[in-house]
């Protein structure tokens, strides 16, 4: 069971209060979360929304998906050669007890619940009137008076770089839906998934609060002649099609299909990824810490480049995910992380 997890010396009553610190922490702190959800919904007079199941129903049949098949790849490795289905399932079923299932399912369902929550705050802030002249501002004064996105464009060209960034870009929604499942999937200690789902979960708060805090649409739509340049891409479509949702949100918030998705500071691409760099950092993954490193540098780049975002919300997505990563160990009552592996 979990509780094989604790230190030898552990009293039963000592090891039950550290299991349970985990899931009272988390849920105490989502169950907040949704709250604020519940009340900013009766103050604008819009119920929550799940648009085609996007946010719940599909991304919860998407993690299972993942989640199965992260625990089948592990059985395989963990088996050995040479392989059977019997050592496989008789691997499985050692480490997946249904405590541990029931364990871990309440992490990522924590985090679904978040997940929504965040989408519909994101969605009504958009009702609010937007701040990008300061951010533009913002962004002037730190380079001396000239536009990163200009600047970047000058550097790299306009050309072959946008259809890179635009790749690199997009790789990020793929990364983002594996990577949490997995965490939870492949952690040896169940701690530890809550530790990484606790990240998660107050990165996507605290990018909510920073939404609330200076509402903003990005460069694109209040700069749009430093983005005329670039190619058409399927980036632009996706702007437009943002800016049509914006749009009718505006116009008839309490349509059935108002929903909007748009909203600039702070970059959540930069903050989760940022997380996502947390995870294998905790996990004492060197080669994969580099990498990831290397993957947040670039989506830094691509989100100025291809104008969703100022240079400032990117340094507000890194500096709300390292604060996510200072919150989640102590809300679910972890303190160190795993030694390095022998």
């Amino acid at each position: 069971m979990i509780a094989r997890e604790s230190t030898p010396t552990s009293s039963p009553a000592t090891t039950s209060r550290l299991w349970l610190a985990g899931p009272i922490g988390l849920w105490a702190v989502v169950g907040t979360f949704v709250l604020l959800g519940v009340i900013r919904s009766v103050q604008v007079d819009v119920p929550f929304r799940d648009p085609h199941g996007a946010y719940w129903w599909s991304r919860v049949e998407l993690t299972a998906s993942i989640f199965v098949g992260c625990v089948l790849l592990e059985g395989i490795v963990r088996a050995g050669l040479p392989l059977s289905p019997a050592r496989v399932w008789s691997v499985i079923r050692e480490k997946w007890t249904v405590g541990r299932l029931v364990y871990s399912w309440g992490a990522l369902l924590a985090y679904h619940a978040t997940y929504l929550t965040y989408h519909n705050l994101k969605s009504w802030n958009d009702l609010r009137t937007p701040r990008d002249g300061m951010l533009l501002d913002w962004d002037r004064a730190l380079f001396f008076g000239h536009s990163p996105a200009v600047l970047i464009h000058d550097l790299l060209g306009e050309h072959v770089a946008a259809w890179i960034l635009f790749v690199w870009y997009e790789t990020f929604p793929t990364l983002v839906v594996v990577a949490f499942p997995a965490c939870v999937a492949l952690a040896k200690r169940v701690k530890d998934a809550y530790v990484c789902i606790a990240a998660f979960v107050w990165v996507w708060m605290l990018g909510t609060g920073t939404y609330y805090l200076i509402p903003s649409l990005g460069p694109f739509h209040s700069a749009p002649q430093e983005f005329s340049g670039l190619p058409h891409m399927p980036i632009q479509d996706t702007q437009a099609r943002y800016m049509g949702q914006w749009e009718n949100l505006r116009a008839d918030p309490h349509a059935h299909d108002a929903f909007a998705q748009v909203a600039a500071f702070a970059s959540l691409h930069v903050g989760v990824a940022a997380v996502i760099l947390g995870v294998v950092w905790w996990h004492r993954m060197r080669l994969a810490t580099i990498a990831m490193t290397i993957f947040v540098a670039g989506t830094m780049v691509a989100t100025v480049y291809l104008g969703w975002h100022f240079f400032v919300d990117d340094l507000a997505g890194l500096a709300i995910a390292a604060l996510a990563w200072i919150l989640g160990p102590p809300t679910v009552g972890v303190r160190r992380r795993p030694v390095r592996s022998s």
